[in-house]
């Protein structure tokens, strides 16, 4: 072999060898590579290739129904429905018009409104909602890209505007807006579930998949009211009556069981559809006015401010004391009505009776040993502030209540002046419902009730709580004063004939009529609310009623002519349907 060919082969050997191991290192890289990645990086690269596909989606809880008495049973007056809404993505949509006229062609509306919402500068405008199966179905048959609709609930009220501030509304973002459904929020939404799922490229879920992650949601609990149906719609049949007769723009009405603090029926005018509440102009409309507006009462605060003194043992039942028809107090004076019989000797009956402006002044006096002064004042704020309730929110199940506004007895100008207006409420504000619990606790025996409108709660799995009465305080009056206040006040009414003094039944009340105050300070010369709280029973109260009058159109005052033939006719509404007992003796 030549010398030259010997090299050759030797370099062909050498090259050989360097690409084998090349090759060699090559695949040694790729395999520690492949190592890297699929072993040592396998979670965060699964994790990353996940991220694409994996999404989170949302799965509603079904709110909660909300049911009420209607005789012996219990019926829902606020169920959920299933509609559809109608959404764009406008990257898809290739041609607006001919999209929007399909669409119109099924669901109505206008062309041109469509095409305006699918202009917008958005990936998710909604074009319509609440459309019905129906409609969503033949959308969905059209296969426009861009185009999708999804399933919502809705809260519908088959009582229509029944007791609709008491309820409230589910608001367009579903949460719970005033009455029950705000105060309720909570309990009545349950909790959302959640489904993390892998999708495929269009984004939808891949059911199947291992990975996929489902939080199942839990249903918002069903609530029972205490409120009875039958008394609801004829509460505000009667309401409705009682204020066109008396030319009246708004008001407001209650009937509390007097031995529970559950209320029975609640109405205020003017009023709504709650399934409509986007169509209400003045938001003032969904306050509920009977728990949420505070007022000056009137004079349906005698009957608690003799309560008071009698309890305090400052005046007997007998008590009687020579009424001059005006006193003076801080530069002041306090004069009574027309009627009052002009001076002389008076007592306690005599005072709620002809509802004696200087007889509640004469109360508080006693109070304080004869005289207004911090005694006085002192006592008296302990009795509506701690025994009635005054100044403070009962916490009943409702969004937006009213506290009111009871002066200090200590601090400011001119209060004795101010607590003898107090004593026939005047300078001070309650709402109706704290009226109503106090006069409950004053006729029932001393005990103070919290109001309430639940009596029960049941959940996913239909277990049920009851709510029991909740006694805030036991002590409010004696059992004795409770008696007597129950005498005088059924004294009163019989000796103004307020109502028709049935046979069988203990009936009996005060009427109020308020000056209403100015913006800028004092009081219309005009202007008047109208109230009346009492009570309707067999052998004891077992209903307590109130009704709130606003600025009647007809002669005469305000409580007797505008408030006192509402309350009449709500006593004989609830006697004539056989939900009073008549006293067995």
């Amino acid at each position: 072999m030549q010398p030259g060919a010997s090299n050759d082969s030797q370099k062909f050997i050498t090259r050989t060898r360097f690409w084998y191991a090349l090759i060699v290192v090559a695949c040694a890289i790729f395999v520690i590579r492949l190592f890297y990645l699929q072993v040592i990086k396998y979670d965060f690269y699964r994790k990353t290739a996940l991220a694409g596909q994996f999404k989170e989606y949302e799965v509603p809880a079904e709110r909660g129904r909300i049911k009420a008495h209607d005789g012996n049973n219990v019926v829902p007056i606020v169920l959920n429905e299933k509609k559809y809404t109608l959404f764009a993505d406008p990257k898809y949509i290739k041609n607006q018009e001919d999209t929007a006229e399909q669409i119109q062609k099924i669901i109505g509306g206008n062309t041109q409104d469509y095409i305006s919402k699918m202009s917008q500068d958005t990936r998710y405008a909604i074009l319509q909602k609440k459309l019905s199966k129906e409609q969503a179905e033949q959308i969905d048959e059209l296969e426009i890209k861009g185009i999708g609709t999804r399933e919502e609930v809705y809260r519908t009220y088959p009582q229509g505007e029944l007791a609709a501030q008491v309820l409230g509304f589910v608001n367009d973002e579903g949460s719970g807006s005033y009455g029950i459904e705000e105060y309720l929020n909570d309990r009545l939404q349950g909790e959302p579930g959640q489904l993390k799922a892998i999708t495929d490229a269009s984004g939808v879920p891949l059911v199947s998949n291992k990975d996929n992650i489902i939080e199942d949601a839990v249903a918002g609990d069903d609530i029972i009211l205490t409120l009875d149906i039958s008394m609801q719609k004829q509460l505000e049949e009667i309401l409705k009556a009682g204020l066109e007769r008396a030319r009246s723009q708004s008001g407001s009405a209650l009937i509390m069981d007097t031995n529970t603090g559950a209320i029975k029926a609640m109405a205020n005018l003017p009023t709504y559809n709650p399934a409509e509440f986007y169509k209400v102009e003045d938001a003032n409309v969904f306050i509920n006015a009977a728990v949420g507006t505070p007022l000056e009462v009137g004079s349906t605060m005698k009957p608690l401010t003799a309560a008071a003194a009698l309890n305090n043992g400052s005046v007997q039942k007998d008590s009687s004391y020579y009424d001059p028809s005006k006193f003076v107090v801080d530069n002041e004076t306090i004069s009574n009505i027309e009627e009052d019989g002009g001076p002389g000797t008076k007592n306690v009956a005599d005072i709620l009776q002809l509802s004696l402006n200087t007889g509640a002044s004469w109360l508080l006096m006693q109070m304080g040993g004869g005289q207004i002064n911090e005694q006085a004042r002192k006592t008296w704020y302990d009795y509506m502030t701690n025994h009635y309730g005054f100044g403070k929110k009962t916490n009943i199940e409702q969004g937006y209540e009213g506290e009111g506004y009871i002066p200090s007895p200590v601090d400011g100008y001119g209060l004795n002046i101010q607590y003898a207006n107090t004593a026939f409420g005047q300078g001070m504000t309650a709402t109706p419902l704290q009226m109503g619990a106090a006069l409950s606790s004053v006729i029932n025996g001393g005990t103070y009730y919290r109001p309430r409108l639940v009596d029960a709660y049941i959940n996913g799995q239909g277990e049920e709580q009851t709510v029991a009465p909740e006694v805030v305080r036991s002590d409010v009056v004696s059992p004795g004063v409770s008696q007597t206040m129950i005498e005088l006040m059924e004294y009163t009414a019989r000796k103004n004939r307020y109502t028709n003094m049935r046979p069988g039944y203990v009936i009996g009340g005060k009427t109020g009529t308020a000056q209403i105050t100015r913006p800028e300070g004092g009081y219309y010369e005009d202007k008047y609310n109208g109230t009346f709280i009492g009570f309707v029973g067999g052998d004891k109260p077992q209903y307590t009623i109130v009704v709130l009058v606003r600025e009647p159109k007809i002669p005469g005052y305000a409580g007797s002519q505008a408030a006192a033939p509402i309350f009449s006719n709500v006593v004989n509404m609830l006697i004539d349907s056989l939900a009073v007992t008549p006293k067995t003796t």
